[in-house]
């Protein structure tokens, strides 16, 4: 048992929108991110996920249940946010950023729901550190 700085984590990969588990809390993963572009509309029907924006604004645009709108909320740097488990969603970073993720372990990077996912997006479940 070390602790771990989350700047020499984040130091440690280029990769974008490919999350890697610092530790873990009980059952869920703590996972780092470096993120810039969009994601891809998603959603988890059986979890919330939090985010902490590290550096960088991040923004989420979330759809309306029943298809009644869309709005967008805008992280600067230090900011948390929590999208609430079946809310369709869509990280977008409009510079790079590094975000902070709380997860249960296993969860998909692309939620339970999407579409086509882009090249540039890691559909997975976090990596270890290297």
């Amino acid at each position: 048992m070390e602790p771990v700085a989350l700047s020499a984590a984040l130091a440690s990969f280029t990769d974008r929108w490919s999350p890697r588990i610092v530790t873990t809390v009980n059952d869920y993963d703590v996972r780092v991110a470096k993120v810039e572009g969009e994601h891809l509309w998603h959603t988890h029907d059986h979890t919330d996920e939090f985010f902490l924006v590290l550096e960088g604004e991040l923004h989420i645009a979330l759809r309306e249940p029943e298809g009644s709108g869309e709005h967008t909320v805008v992280l600067p740097k230090g900011s948390v946010f929590t999208v609430p488990r079946g809310t369709e969603h869509k990280p977008y970073a409009p510079v790079p950023t590094e975000i902070l993720l709380l997860e249960p372990t296993g969860t998909s990077t692309v939620g339970d729901r999407h579409g086509a996912v882009p090249d540039h997006v890691d559909a997975t479940t976090g990596h270890a550190l290297s």
